[in-house]
């Protein structure tokens, strides 16, 4: 089964969902649109109990936001990627079904949130596959609920220092300050997803879905409840010149590599 932005396999209960937005997998509206799509639909189909969230890029798991989503365009446009971000992770932290991140590349930003809303995270083993909240390094702040996801993580002051330096980290200190579960070498990153998904099925969906509800809820409702404050913070904030201008500098720099 072939989305526009992802590569389905099905096995035994278990979805395997391979982003594919070249070159870098980045979360544009469109993707960000057919993921929740994907995933209510799986919810829906009570024959599936898991998925696995791997990308299809070489490299990359995902670059994050999409920038070109939040430079040079209108208020309304702002407004509406901002609430399709909201409904991803909302759909994410409170799914039913296991979800476990194969990160087999770098997951900087969103794509660390994505990781983070998962149920297991197993990395690469790549030096060049770091994960990470970075969104200070491009002048950015991450919104509130991007840090209580990495603070139910990794704990208080570990994610008030990653998030203030906007700190990536390399597969062994990702693994020893505990924002993944698992780093194996790159050639397992599935076969090792697919068994510990194993060891989560083996537990009744129903006891572990309310167990998972109890730990996440209160954290959903925080953003529940401010969800529109939230979306005019975050307008108000990229809409500002020093905002748009810091974002067109880092879109050209990124231009001119490409180059």
């Amino acid at each position: 089964m072939l989305g526009m932005s992802f590569l389905f396999t099905f096995t035994l209960g278990i979805a395997v969902m391979k982003f594919k937005n070249p070159p870098v997998n980045s979360l544009s509206l469109e993707l960000l649109t057919e993921l929740v799509i994907s995933l209510e639909k799986l919810e829906n189909d009570k024959t599936f109990r898991g998925v696995i969230l791997t990308s299809d890029s070489p490299g990359v798991f995902s670059a994050g936001l999409d920038l070109r989503e939040m430079c040079g365009r209108n208020p309304a446009h702002y407004a509406e990627y901002w609430k399709a971000v909201q409904e991803l992770w909302l759909r994410l932290y409170l799914s039913n079904m296991v979800l476990i991140a194969a990160i087999n590349g770098a997951s900087p930003a969103g794509g660390c949130l994505i990781s983070l809303s998962c149920d297991y995270r197993v990395l690469a083993d790549n030096p060049r596959y770091a994960i990470g909240l970075n969104e200070t390094l491009l002048g950015i702040v991450a919104p509130f609920w991007f840090k209580d996801t990495l603070v139910n993580t990794i704990g208080h002051r570990a994610a008030e220092r990653a998030l203030q330096l906007g700190l990536l980290f390399p597969p062994a200190e990702a693994l020893q300050v505990g924002i993944v579960d698992k780093v194996v070498p790159e050639d397992q990153v599935q076969s090792t997803a697919l068994s510990v998904m194993g060891k989560w099925l083996a537990i009744p969906d129903h006891a572990r879905q309310l167990t998972k509800n109890m730990m996440r809820k209160p954290t959903v409702d925080r953003l529940v409840k401010q969800r529109d404050a939230d979306i005019k913070n975050f307008v108000s904030f990229v809409s500002r010149d020093a905002i748009q201008k810091s974002l067109q500098i880092y879109l050209e720099k990124l231009k001119q590599r490409k180059g």
